[in-house]
């Protein structure tokens, strides 16, 4: 084995020019709303402090996170403008959002209260995004009660409310009854908050989805997320944007063994060789974010063909069988999704979604910057 395979050499790979593009394209589309990449959940599995860099040197301003450990970090990786805590914050969070100048989701007043006084204190004001409830059930002020909320909280000082947001359950579907209904009472209650001045500066409630597909519910800024990484929200919106994957989740071939037929493979001998077979070893497993549930029914690639896995995919390895492939050797390359290998064709294959499988990738895979 080479030098340069001396270390695992199970990576993914992240497309700092596929990522820019498509930061474009859907800032192309949703014009002339702005656009509020979101790097939750480690930036869908990409890398946080990675894609945050990435993304601002394309022009990104603002960022959504989950959590203010997620903004905290994306501080401490030298990313300025707005982030947007989507999750909210919970009260050993409160000195992190005043000291890296986060701006947390609302929907009540004692948080805001309290990060008023904290706010105060340090001589600095604390920007807020209203949540609304229009129908998913998760987090959100109801829509009657939102005026309310709103007035009470321009009254405080150390807060000053920036921005408006729902989240949409069912956008894929966006002309099923579900979003219409959600969008519907959305618009009104921006409409009544319009009336009273009660609008806050930035509105916003479209996913990627409905930033492909639902003009109406793009009003000042969209928050595409899976889109943002060349993932499309589902096949029948391929056609909407020009995407392009931005991981390429890679490892190489570590081992090659000649099995005869009745050899089995892997752990609990779910495969059993039906003819002689050449077996490679690829140092990734569950461990690493490479589902379990991919025994003996997904495909890699290799060599330009595509290869099936053989047996259980265990906690540090997974077998595949190549013996079709010509020329197979130790140190090849093997895409187990990305350009060649789209990560929806590997999630369909077990019945999930491409969200699952990216964000899973796991924490000991490196994440580097791709060779343009």
């Amino acid at each position: 084995m080479g030098t340069e395979l001396q270390a695992r050499p199970t990576v993914a790979a992240i497309d700092g020019r596929a990522l820019a593009d498509n930061f474009a394209e859907l800032g192309r589309i949703a014009s002339p709303a702005g656009v509020l990449p979101v790097v939750k959940s480690d930036a869908y599995g990409h890398g946080l402090a990675l894609v945050g860099r990435m993304l601002r040197d394309a022009g990104a301003e603002r960022f959504a996170v989950a959590t203010a450990a997620e903004g905290r970090e994306l501080r401490a990786a030298g990313v300025q403008g707005t982030i947007v805590v989507l999750g909210g914050v919970y009260p050993a969070d409160y000195a992190t959002v005043v000291e890296s100048r986060l701006a947390p989701v609302v929907w009540e007043a004692e948080t805001p209260r309290a990060l008023a006084a904290l706010a105060r204190a340090a001589d600095r004001v604390v920007s807020l995004h209203v949540k609304v409830d229009t129908g998913m059930s998760r987090l959100g002020v109801a829509p009657a009660a939102a005026s309310d909320l709103l007035a009470g909280l321009g009254k405080m000082d150390g807060v000053t409310v920036e921005g408006l947001m729902t989240h949409f359950g069912n956008a894929e579907n966006v002309d099923g009854p579900e979003t219409r209904r959600q969008l519907a009472r959305f618009t009104e209650l921006v409409r009544a908050l319009e009336a009273a001045r009660l609008r806050p500066r930035f509105v916003h409630a479209a996913n990627s989805a409905a930033t492909l597909v639902a003009p109406e519910a793009r009003f000042d800024l969209v928050r595409p997320g899976i889109a943002l990484y060349g993932v499309h929200p589902s096949l029948e919106l391929r056609d909407r944007a020009r995407l392009r994957p931005v991981m390429r989740f890679v490892t190489r071939v570590i081992a090659l063994r000649r099995i005869a037929v009745g050899d089995a493979v892997g752990y609990g001998a779910t495969f059993v060789a039906s003819r002689p077979s050449l077996i490679a070893t690829l140092p990734v497993g569950y461990a690493d974010g490479y589902p379990r549930a991919l025994s003996n029914r997904a495909c890699v690639r290799l060599r330009g063909a595509r290869v099936p896995i053989a047996g259980r995919v265990c906690m540090d390895q997974t077998m595949i069988d190549v013996t079709d492939v010509a020329g197979v050797a130790i140190g090849d390359e093997v895409e187990l999704w990305g350009r060649d290998l789209p990560v929806a064709e590997v999630a369909a294959s077990v019945d999930t979604i491409p969200y699952e499988l990216v964000a899973r990738v796991g924490a000991r895979v490196p994440r580097v910057a791709a060779e343009q």
